[in-house]
């Protein structure tokens, strides 16, 4: 079968329509309006020290409701801060934000997480007296493999996904559809989109998280997210990581990262997506936990660099809204200092909201005592909550904080948005090699092994079960064999099952992270023991694109970049020739030995 480089991509003329069928929301004003200027002016005179204190951080509460949590749930708030009810952290602490994770129990159905929502609204509301305020609650929803919200929700394939497909369009109905389901259970901020140029294939936390290794289509499809989230769907787009996250070899979770980047680069390569984010009217930016000498030669963390945060972001860049740090309980950024001087250093360096620092009260009491003591002035926490009270102003939440429970558990998972995921997932698959000719294929009575790494994490997505199936369908008799970091006794019992078939398709997942992710090399072993069986073998990064440069002898390679039901479907639907690739690589894949030798260019892609 003859292949070809697909030249260009285009959603399917239905979308059009599912897009149109939605309503519009109000686009965000670049400069408050009197009424907004009259509320958080009105506000803030009626609150007191302590109350503008906690509208400065943000955190996880445990529990999925906000008066009876477990009985779980009840030992680790207390333990964490000091009492046991999500309702009575709020209170406590007066805390203006709350960030959901499944972790901590806050994420079960659309019904469940719209109450949930409204209980935490209500006690941050208290019984309206003046100077209680509503809650900014956020979640991350990068969508592809950075996801919180659990089914029905939909499931989009995630940045780079979208970078492989090119389209602004695509990128915006995917904020625009997560962000009406996240508006409608009382989320107002997804932290994303990523902003972040991945240049570095060996990148451990942001890869897949990115829209690509060029800057220019990251910021289109970054500028893109925003208006999706904010002008049409109505919530807060959080650009990240500033100053730019994407060529590290250090994950900001373990580790300070260093970016060696000159200025002449991060003018070239990491400020563009911002740039780009601050003139489509981005609400909200996130700091990252990293060290850029180029533009800070301090050696401190950009979330606390006066020089980058106050300089570069505020005044080079002319930012007017909310700075909010990456989580404070990371390593990143308590590598330097102590726990108790890191959200004064914050607020010092110019941020606004303060993520999830590892002890809520600790935080709390410094930034009080450096108040106290002059270090940091009441004046200038005015300026970061006046920033944070506009933003929920113009959410809404000063008129109506609480969410219709009912119009969540219809507009989560909706018909129109599960058909939008189709439709922007399938341009995103990309057939990076298919030099045996084996794809497509075709229907028959086949005997085919699916197997590879599954989704423990995510058992919603079951990836190899899901391609399994639809295998079944398309009338070949199939075995489903997970094998996620499979044993020495099971790569050699999965290559003895192969070999008594006349098709494998094997996923793998960052096969080429043998420091981290996989540090026996799992991965790499099953597919060489499954090449060594003589039977064709289909590859499938179902997240990272690089993980064929540490494949050898793999002659038939696509990639999905994410692992959700749609991805697999498309997936399976292509190998069968009735949906064409064509999806280009984001990025470029370089040999395994790196140097800058290129094994795939950047706008590879095949079709049949």
């Amino acid at each position: 079968m003859q292949t070809r480089l697909v030249t260009a991509t285009a959603l399917a003329a239905t979308l059009a329509a599912t897009l149109a069928s939605l309503p519009a929301q109000a686009a965000t004003p670049v400069r408050p309006s009197t009424a907004e200027h009259g509320w958080v002016t009105s506000t803030l005179r009626h609150m007191s020290l302590e109350q503008k204190v906690g509208q400065l951080f943000a955190t996880y509460v445990y529990g999925g409701d906000a008066t009876d949590p477990s009985t779980a749930d009840r030992a680790a708030n207390l333990a964490a801060f000091g009492v046991e009810t999500p309702a009575e952290v709020i209170e406590r602490y007066h805390l203006g934000g709350v960030c959901y994770f499944s972790w901590s129990h806050n994420l079960d159905s659309p019904r469940q997480i719209a109450t949930l929502s409204n209980g935490l609204q209500r006690a941050a509301r208290g019984d309206g007296a003046r100077g209680r305020v509503p809650l900014l609650i956020s979640t991350d929803q990068e969508q592809g493999a950075v996801v919180r919200m659990p089914s029905p929700a939909a499931q989009f394939p995630g940045s780079m996904a979208l970078g492989a497909g090119r389209s602004p369009r695509a990128a915006r109905t995917a904020a625009e559809v997560t962000g009406r389901e996240l508006r409608a259970v009382g989320i107002q901020q997804p932290y994303a989109p990523i902003a972040d140029v991945n240049v570095n294939p060996g990148n451990p936390v942001i890869g897949v998280r990115s829209f690509g290794a060029d800057p220019t289509l990251v910021a289109d499809l970054t500028a893109a997210q925003v208006t999706g989230f904010q002008d049409r769907a109505g919530v807060t787009a959080v650009a990240k990581h500033f100053p730019g996250h994407g060529d590290t070899a250090t994950d900001s979770h373990t580790g300070l990262p260093v970016i060696n980047h000159s200025r002449a680069e991060w003018d070239r390569i990491d400020a563009p997506p911002f740039k780009r984010a601050i003139r489509a009217g981005v609400d909200t930016i996130m700091t990252a936990h990293i060290v850029v000498p180029a533009l800070d030669p301090s050696g401190d963390p950009a979330t606390l660099s006066p020089t980058i945060l106050t300089g570069v972001l505020r005044g080079e860049l002319g930012f007017r809204g909310v700075i909010v740090t990456d989580a404070l309980n990371m390593a990143g950024v308590r590598a330097k200092y102590g726990d108790e001087r890191v959200p004064v250093l914050a607020l010092k360096a110019g941020a606004d909201q303060l993520l999830m620092p590892p002890n809520l009260a600790l935080a709390r009491d410094a930034v009080l005592r450096a108040i106290a003591t002059g270090e940091l002035t009441e004046r200038r926490i005015d300026e970061s909550v006046r920033r944070i009270l506009g933003v929920k102003y113009r959410q809404g939440l000063a008129r109506s904080p609480l969410v219709d429970v009912e119009k969540a558990v219809r507009t989560v998972g909706a018909p129109e948005h599960l058909a939008a995921v189709t439709q922007v997932t399938d341009p995103t698959l990309t057939a990076v090699r298919n030099d045996a000719g084996v794809l497509p294929l075709p229907h028959a009575d086949r005997s085919v092994l699916i197997t590879g790494w599954d989704s423990a994490a995510f058992a919603a997505f079951a990836p190899v079960a899901t391609v399994a199936a639809g295998f079944t369908t398309r009338g070949a008799r199939v075995t489903a064999r997970p094998a996620t970091l499979p044993s020495d006794a099971t790569i050699t019992a999965t290559a003895s099952q192969a070999a008594e078939h006349d098709l494998t398709v094997v996923l793998v997942n960052k096969a080429w992270d043998t420091a981290v992710t996989d540090p026996r090399a799992t991965q790499q072993r099953l597919v060489a023991a499954l090449l060594g069986t003589g039977k064709p073998v289909v590859v499938v990064a179902v997240r990272d694109p690089y993980d064929i440069a540490y494949l050898p002898g793999v002659t038939t390679y696509l990639a999905t970049y994410s692992y959700t039901r749609a991805a697999m479907d498309a997936l399976v639907r292509a190998l069968h020739g009735e949906l064409s690739p064509s999806g280009r690589l984001p990025v470029t894949i370089p040999t395994a030995e790196g140097a800058g030798f290129v094994l795939y260019p950047y706008g590879h892609g095949l079709s049949w």
